[in-house]
């Protein structure tokens, strides 16, 4: 050890006696300022225009998304530029001067020359991350509550990337007496182990090959503050595998030897360094951190739990992708590596979740497809397809085939993902809206618990030509419910969602809510019946109507003890309709969900357009004392009255008329209802407008409002609070950058000037000194 740490002394003075070595170091400190400052100069001038930036030390030094790239990241880019200027000479100068002769015949053995050669590398590398540290130590001084531990493994990833890198270059500087050459070849090799990963995607093998070759992708993964021990030991065993590649070359150069013996040598240490490489990436034994302040890289409690619950029984995960859909592209086997990094997450937590892949082909509901290409079959349609795209059509199953496999019928022929549990099975379904195409965690999330739970049903009367669920027309409720692109629809965060005719149909036992929407006519006596017996039997309910339709409702009403009042409420409003009324929501309404603590707090109303004042039937109240009532929504009192009688909304404004029996107030529009029943909570909502969750309202963008977030939580109450799931995390810390115009040009002034100024300084130092010696 002692000659190790010697032979790495002499090295190490080598380097920085080296005018190489000092201009690499100011070459790489420019580069990395030049970002630095650009970062944040682009930081404060976004900033002072109103812009936030959550997660700010990952936004400046980490990420790679966003208007602006973190340093680190960046600089992964370029590491490889670097080592082979300064590896090139480490062992091809002993060669080309003949002193690796005098190395053979001294007691130092080669192993120990690799090996002190080595951490003198690694001493450079070392001074190399020293640099990038000198970006992080000003951040604590302008941005607030300073997330230390994300860049610090941002920083040991640069490490141990450039230890890989100069373990290959001193082989590659083994091979031949020319340094030019021995620079060549690394920066080829190097370039090589960069570039790798984005060759052959399409092909199972040569993917995997490729990636594990791929060297800077575990490198991002942890930049981006998740340091796993797969990732630690892959970086080490390439290191050792390249150090005992050239400790046998130089061991076969001094004595002769066969190609086979040579060969089978080099094939042990590959054979020994794949095998430690394989045998640390299986999931079981894999450790990891998370070093983001919030633990953005793991799943939440939640999520955890599911699969907690779910024990040793494994889950399988397989998704179809249907090559005539447009959604092919995100399932191209291209993309695997994505897809099983989606995973990735979850087997930290669920080692057996079994990833497969089925592509086949079939019929999409598409008619302006099939209008294009008149009398074609789909076979033929398949195979041009299949040829536009380069594919082999032995890969895909036959539309009888996948039909006996699997019922897909009702997902419009788009890329989805089937889990299996056990005995049961669900959809997880892809997406067309602004968060991007797969599902996040809170659906993979909800579809997991499908599994273990019996989902939570919410079935529509549909008497009285009620709203459907089924249609995207703008008084109805498909968005919110049941359509399968939307994430954020309830049937796709964990909800089933029926329909019935309560006339000829009974309401079906343990379900989470019977929702009645805007009954156009009265209720008959045997639906009447059904209903006052399920409300009896502690039944959750949803009325939601219409101002106009008080002689409709109110009979459904009378058991509740609540009345909609006569009349229609309006608003007077500088912008809009009259009849847009936007009433407030109320603390009861975060009792029943905290979810909506946030809108609360910031006074995001809820549209209403046409709604009615409701009240509890004091008459009634006695003897229905045990349901606790609380409104969940109020109007404002100085804007909005109840206006009765007919009037015109689009002609002269109106006002509020007492002699036609107009009523001041704030109102609610919403009340919820409670009582213990049958050792259990029954949870009925009132409403005075069935319009807030319709298609309509949810996709209004001409005013904030909180729609959605209300009509969400109604149904998580509904749940019991079991879906949606709550995936909520503590709130970024770092959100502000303390520095203005004239702190960015210190900044860039210290960056720019001094810093540079005194590297250079004190190279020249090291450097006159050399040669006074």
């Amino acid at each position: 050890m002692k000659k190790i740490i010697q032979i790495a002394r002499l090295e190490l003075s080598l380097l920085f006696y080296s005018p190489i070595a000092w201009l690499l170091i100011m070459v790489f400190f420019v580069q990395m300022a030049l970002d630095f400052v650009s970062g944040l100069r682009a930081i404060q001038h976004l900033q002072q225009f109103g812009f936030e930036f959550p997660f700010l030390t990952d936004v400046l030094y980490t990420t790679s998304v966003g208007r602006t790239h973190g340093i680190y990241f960046l600089i992964l880019k370029s590491l490889y530029l670097y080592t082979p200027l300064v590896t090139m000479g480490i062992i091809s100068r002993e060669i080309h001067s003949g002193t690796i002769k005098l190395l053979y015949s001294s007691p130092v053995k080669i192993s120990q020359m690799i090996y002190g050669k080595f951490i003198s590398m690694l001493g450079y590398n070392l001074v190399i991350v020293f640099v990038t540290g000198l970006f992080l130590v000003c951040g604590p001084f302008f941005i607030t509550h300073f997330d230390y531990p994300h860049p610090l493994v941002a920083m040991l990833a640069c490490f141990l990337l450039l230890s890989a890198y100069s373990a290959i270059g001193i082989f590659m500087s083994s091979l031949t007496t020319y340094q030019v050459v021995a620079a060549i070849s690394t920066f080829m090799v190097l370039a090589f182990l960069n570039y790798i990963g984005g060759f052959g995607r399409g092909i199972d093998y040569v993917r995997d090959l490729t990636d594990s070759l791929s060297m800077p992708t575990r490198a991002n993964r942890m930049v981006g503050g998740l340091l796993t021990s797969r990732d630690i030991i892959y970086y080490l065993v390439i290191s050792g595998m390249f150090l005992a590649f050239a400790v046998t070359r130089l061991e076969m150069a001094r004595a002769s030897r066969s190609f086979v013996h040579q060969a089978s040598r080099y094939l042990l240490i590959v054979i020994v360094g794949l095998a430690v490489a394989y045998i640390s990436s299986r999931q079981p034994l894999t450790m990891y951190y998370d070093a983001t302040d919030t633990k953005v890289n793991t799943i939440v409690k939640a999520s955890q739990k599911i699969l907690k619950d779910m024990g040793d029984e494994p889950v399988e995960m397989t998704e179809y992708i249907n090559v005539m859909d447009d959604s092919y592209m995100n399932g191209d086997p291209a993309n695997r590596l994505g897809s099983i990094a989606r995973w990735e997450p979850y087997l930290r937590f669920k080692s057996n979740i079994r990833l497969k892949w089925v592509y086949y082909y079939d019929s999409i509901p598409v008619p302006q497809f099939y209008a294009a290409n008149p009398g074609k079959s789909l076979r033929t349609l398949f195979r041009e397809r299949a040829k536009l795209l380069e594919l082999d059509t032995a890969d895909f199953l036959r539309p009888d085939s996948i039909h006996k496999l699997t019922d897909l019928h009702g997902e419009g022929g788009r890329l989805v993902m089937q889990l299996r549990y056990k005995d049961k099975k669900t959809f997880l379904r892809t997406y067309n809206d602004g968060e991007g195409f797969w599902p996040q965690e809170a659906e993979i999330a909800a579809a997991l618990k499908r599994l273990i739970v019996t989902p939570p049903k919410i079935v529509f009367a549909m008497d009285g030509y009620q709203r459907s669920v089924d249609k995207i027309g703008d008084r109805d409720y498909k968005m919110l419910l049941n359509m399968k692109t939307s994430r954020s629809s309830l049937i796709n965060q964990g909800f089933d969602i029926d329909s019935l005719y309560l006339e000829n149909s009974d309401i079906p036992i343990g379900i989470a809510a019977l929702v009645i929407g805007d009954p156009k006519v009265a209720y008959s006596p045997a639906a009447i019946v059904k209903l006052q017996h399920y409300i009896q039997s502690g039944g959750n309910l949803m009325i939601a109507a219409e101002p106009g339709k008080q002689g409709v409702i109110n009979p459904l009403l009378d058991a509740l003890g609540v009345k909609m009042l006569d009349g229609t409420i309006v608003q007077r409003s500088r912008d809009y309709s009259y009849g847009l009324v936007t009433p407030a929501l109320t603390a009861a309404a975060v009792t029943m969900s905290p979810a909506l603590a946030k809108p609360y707090q910031d006074k995001t109303p809820v549209s209403m357009p046409g709604v009615a004042a409701l009240n509890v039937d004091h008459k009634h109240v006695d003897h229905q004392s045990d349901f606790k009532t609380a409104p969940l929504l109020m109007t404002d009192a100085h804007t909005g009255w109840i206006k009765k009688g007919l009037f015109v909304l689009d002609s002269a404004a109106l006002v509020f008329e007492v002699n036609k029996g107009d009523l001041h107030g704030a109102f609610p529009t919403a009340l919820m209802l409670s009582r213990k029943l049958n050792n259990k909570e029954q949870r009925i909502l009132v409403s005075g407008d069935a319009d807030f969750f319709s298609n309509k309202e949810l996709g209004r963008n001409n005013i904030k409002t909180a729609n959605g977030s209300f009509a969400i939580s109604v149904f998580s109450w509904f749940s019991g609070g079991k879906f949606p799931i709550d995936l909520s995390r503590p709130p970024s810390k770092d959100n502000k950058l303390n520095l203005n115009k004239a702190g960015v040009k210190t900044v860039q002034i210290i960056y720019y000037a001094v810093l540079p100024a005194t590297i250079i300084l004190l190279g020249m130092v090291l450097l006159i000194r050399r040669k006074r010696k």
